[in-house]
């Protein structure tokens, strides 16, 4: 029996964040089919990942962090374009070229929602992990942290249109509750919270 394999490559459309790729590849009959897939890697860096076995680079990170002096679980309501509606998300944010993903988790969180980073969870390590292998090759690392100090949206970017939520044990059991859009992240991060509370990042 074949492996599938991708053959090819191609651009169908390159913008400075997120590219779409039509990728040939030959599946497990032996018939050569194709596949339109988005990717924040450039062209050059995706195809040598491909063919050529570069290491693959964690595209964004994720953060799952506590307020230490609060004891609450640090979300966000963000505006997202492909889905015209505010959505509940955790602080995240693209790794720019050459960063640590520590050094991105301590710069998103202070951006996003202007919260000081206090400590990683080091027990949890950040492998990459994919958020939609069906349609992209985006893969995130997911930080578990204690963060402190005053929420603040002044360091949002002009197209960042978001509110900073800090919730409660008892209020992230509520939420799970409300008739509100989710993103999956962030629903399994809270369910986890509401059932464990700070014990999430210990």
């Amino acid at each position: 029996m074949m492996k599938t394999r991708i053959k090819s490559v191609k651009p169908l459309a390159e913008t400075k964040f997120l590219s779409l790729y039509d990728a040939e590849y030959t599946n497990k009959k032996g018939n050569t089919k194709h596949w339109a897939m988005a990717s924040r890697k450039d062209k050059e860096t995706l195809r040598a990942q491909i063919f050529e076995g570069k290491k693959e680079k964690i595209d964004a990170v994720v953060i799952a962090a506590v307020h230490r002096t609060l004891n609450k679980l640090v979300l966000v309501k963000q505006y997202r374009v492909p889905i015209n509606d505010y959505i509940y998300e955790l602080p995240a944010g693209l790794i720019d070229d050459g960063e640590e993903v520590f050094t991105a988790v301590e710069r998103e969180l202070m951006e996003e929602t202007g919260l000081n980073l206090i400590s990683i969870d080091n027990a949890k390590r950040p492998l990459p992990i994919y958020v939609s292998p069906g349609m992209t090759d985006e893969s995130i690392a997911l930080v578990y942290c204690l963060c402190d100090g005053e929420a603040s949206t002044k360091y949002l970017e002009d197209d960042e249109d978001l509110e900073v939520i800090l919730v409660s044990q008892e209020e992230a059991k509520k939420l799970l509750n409300e008739d509100v859009k989710f993103d999956v992240k962030a629903y399994l991060v809270l369910k986890s919270f509401a059932e464990l509370g700070r014990d999430i990042v210990l």
